[in-house]
Formats: C-alpha cells, sequence, structure tokens
C-alpha cells in the first residue's frame, strides 16, 4: 500500500504540472508545440546526463530548458521568416531534435547510467525503489523535482494570471495594452520545458505528451472559464493517476499507458455527456428546439384558424401534422400539446387552442407579422416575400424585441397583408 501510494503521488503531481500549462497551450493553439518540446528537449536531457552523470542534476534542467527554448525560437524563425507553416516547422524542428536526442542517447548511454527505455518510457513501476528518508519517511526522489516544478508552475500562474490569460486569448490586445507577449511566451515555454524534463525520468514521455493535451482538451469541453477548465484539467490529471495505477495492476499494460488511455476515456465522456458541448447533450438541445418550432408551428396555424372562424368544431389531427411538418415529431405535437394545457381534444379526433394555448399562439403570432411589417416598411421586397422570412424568425423573437419592433414601426396595428397584429392597438 506505501508502494502505491507513492507512486500515484509522483504520477498525480507531474500530470497535474503538465495539465494546468497544457490549458495555455491549447487555448493559445500551441498543442502540438508542447509535444514538439517534450521530444526535442530529449538533447538536452542527455547532455545534462554527460556533463553530471547524475540523474538527479542540476544540470539537465538547465541544458533541457535551454534546448526547449531554442525549439520554441527555431519553429518562430521557420515560421515567421522563412514562411514556413506554422505545422511544417513544428514537424522539422521536432523530429530533427529528437532524433539527434536519440543517438546521443545511444552513444552517450554507455558511458552513464541512461538508457533509451529510461527516458522514453519512464520509470514510475519503480519510483518507490529509490527514496531518501524526510521526517522518518522514505519519499522517493523524484517526487522532490516534480514537488518543485508543480510548485514553480502553480506560483508562476498565480504571479502572471492576468497576462497569460490576456496573451493566451489575444496576444495582440496583450501588445497594445504594454505587456510582452514574447516575453510571457518564452516564460510559460520555460515553464514547459521544466515540468517536460521532470516528468520525463519519472513518467516517461508518453504519459508527459497526453498530460499535456488530454487534460486541457477535457476541461474546455466541460467549462468555458479559464478556472473552471483548469479545475476540470486538474480532476482528469489526478483521477487518471488513480485509476491508471489501478488499472494496471488489474490488466498489466504497463502504467504510464494505462494512466494515459484513462484519460483519453474521460475526454470520450466528457465529449459525448458535457452539458453543453457534449455531442449527447446538443443533439439533445437540437431536439428540443426542433420540437419547440414545430409545437409553435401548430399552435399559430390553430390561432389563425381561430381568426377564420373555421374552430367551431375544430381542427383535425392530421390538419395539425401538416403544419408542423409531416415528420415523427408533428405526430408527436399534438399529444404534447394536450399535456401541456395548450389544446383541448374534441369529437372525431379533432383539436383547438385553450386558453393557455391561444395566449402562446398571440405571442408567435405577434412576432411574425411584427417582422413582416418591419421588413414591409424598412425593405423594398415584394409582399410575397415577407411571409417566409417571419416564419423563420418568429421563434426567435422574445417579448423584449416585439416592443422594440412595434415601436419603431409607424403603423403596427397591421401588417403588409392587412392582418390584425395581436397585442397592438391600432391607430385611431
Amino acid at each position: 500500500m506505501n508502494q502505491a501510494f507513492w507512486t500515484i503521488t509522483v504520477a498525480a503531481v507531474a500530470n497535474l504540472a503538465c495539465a494546468l500549462l497544457g490549458c495555455y497551450l491549447l487555448l493559445r493553439r500551441l498543442s502540438l508545440l508542447g509535444d514538439a518540446v517534450s521530444h526535442a528537449v530529449l538533447p538536452g536531457v542527455v547532455v545534462g546526463f554527460w556533463i553530471s552523470g547524475s540523474t538527479s542534476s542540476a544540470w539537465i534542467f538547465v541544458a533541457a530548458v535551454a534546448v526547449g527554448l531554442l525549439t520554441t525560437f527555431l519553429i518562430q524563425l521557420l515560421h515567421g521568416f522563412a514562411q514556413v507553416a506554422e505545422d511544417a516547422s513544428m514537424g522539422v524542428v521536432f523530429t530533427s531534435l529528437f532524433a539527434l536526442g536519440v543517438v546521443m542517447l545511444v552513444k552517450v548511454g554507455s558511458r552513464v547510467d541512461l538508457d533509451v527505455d529510461c527516458v522514453l518510457y519512464g520509470l514510475i513501476d519503480a519510483v518507490s525503489l529509490d527514496t531518501r528518508p524526510v521526517f522518518g519517511y522514505q519519499v522517493p526522489r523524484a517526487l522532490f523535482s516534480l514537488a518543485g516544478v508543480l510548485a514553480l508552475t502553480m506560483l508562476f500562474i498565480g504571479l502572471l494570471w492576468k497576462e497569460l490569460k490576456l496573451v493566451s486569448f489575444d496576444p495582440r490586445l496583450a501588445t497594445s495594452m504594454g505587456y510582452s507577449a514574447t516575453l510571457v511566451h518564452y516564460l510559460l515555454m520555460a515553464v514547459v520545458a521544466l515540468a517536460i524534463v521532470a516528468g520525463f525520468y519519472a513518467v516517461g514521455s508518453v504519459l508527459v505528451i497526453a498530460m499535456l493535451i488530454v487534460p486541457a482538451a477535457t476541461g474546455h469541453l466541460l467549462s468555458d472559464r479559464l478556472a473552471g477548465m483548469m479545475a476540470w484539467a486538474a480532476v482528469v490529471a489526478v483521477s487518471s493517476a488513480v485509476v491508471g495505477y489501478w488499472g494496471d495492476l488489474r490488466f498489466d499494460t504497463g502504467m504510464a499507458p494505462m494512466m494515459a488511455m484513462v484519460a483519453g476515456a474521460e475526454f470520450t465522456a466528457a465529449l459525448c455527456f458535457a452539458p453543453r458541448h457534449g455531442l449527447a447533450s446538443r443533439a439533445l438541445h437540437r431536439l428540443a428546439l426542433a420540437m419547440r418550432i414545430v409545437y409553435e408551428d401548430v399552435i399559430a396555424m390553430l390561432y389563425r384558424a381561430d381568426e377564420a372562424d373555421e374552430v367551431r368544431a375544430g381542427v383535425s389531427w392530421r390538419r395539425c401534422v401538416v403544419a408542423g411538418g409531416g415528420g415523427w415529431l408533428a405526430r408527436l405535437a399534438v399529444p404534447l400539446l394536450w399535456w401541456r394545457g395548450a389544446v383541448e381534444r374534441l369529437p372525431e379526433g379533432r383539436v383547438r387552442l385553450t386558453s393557455a394555448g391561444r395566449q402562446a399562439a398571440e405571442s408567435l403570432v405577434r412576432s411574425h407579422r411584427l417582422w413582416e411589417a418591419f421588413l414591409g416598411e424598412n425593405f423594398e421586397l415584394p409582399l410575397d416575400h415577407l411571409h417566409e422570412s417571419a416564419e423563420r424568425v418568429e421563434h426567435y423573437i422574445g417579448p423584449a424585441l416585439q416592443e422594440q419592433l412595434a415601436s419603431e414601426l409607424h403603423q403596427p396595428g397591421r401588417d403588409p397583408h392587412g392582418k390584425a397584429i395581436p397585442g397592438t392597438k391600432e391607430p385611431a
């Protein structure tokens, strides 16, 4: 249980640092830049090992951060001055530097305690074996560097919260307000490089790359505010560490890949069921909107039939279905209207509006005819061109816009076809 606690803690701390920074990368459409930096810092890691011969030397961080900043600079240089497409410049720079790092790793790895699997896949399974005593507890060495990077990340975000938000959403506005978007960008890249390097040895590049992108993408689906997005990203980062650890114990697939897969599963769940941006919620919203439009088309037809004095014996169910478009939604409209108390049933399958239904229909027809009057007064359109436009817009005109339209019309009592506009007094 002690091993499980420390392994999950190390993974959660590494995931959390990457997830928080990943939110800014996502907002700036630079998620793949994090991927590029995570690959490209490999030469810096190797150089740091080569200089120090130790896995815990500060040289590793210094060299890796320098290469990370160099990566960002080269990408901007190719994109800005050589006019190379941004995605192409990322691909050229990070593949070249990553290939250089692999070659250096193979050559240098025989002389220091470093190998390809260690850097690419991490040693998260073994972090609890390399410890140092702290107040009588054996704490993994990897946790010290990861906790330091997480603390630095949170301090960086706290101190530059306004600047980071402004630069992430609108760099040009930030520059016009006197902030250096370039300086903030490179400071962010420096902290990203630190988080990548700290997680490189402990959890591996696979999990680091996943945590730079997936939690932020999940948070973006679940919240439209930066603070909420970061909170959800943190939840995904920590929960993927916990669930991924126990998933690996169950299926023996590799701890880092399992944690990344759990994060991907959480993203998939958010993609499907997020309250506002999820596929299911958007489908339900479209269905509710379509049902409302059919509902309103039917009551508008019943109101017009009432105007023409056609509803003494009611209107047939078939005519209501035709008014609603004739589809399966239209066939549900009459039962829904009856359930809501908008219509009452009459013998022989006929219906008519109740007082509540008539009130709702009056508002809808008022919107329709006010819009026709507005178009007829302000645009030179034939009369037969007004109805179709008003039939679409009527579903989106509320009471406030009704009053605004009525106040702008010179003769609001009737529409261009001579029909009375409900709720509007005709001029004396």
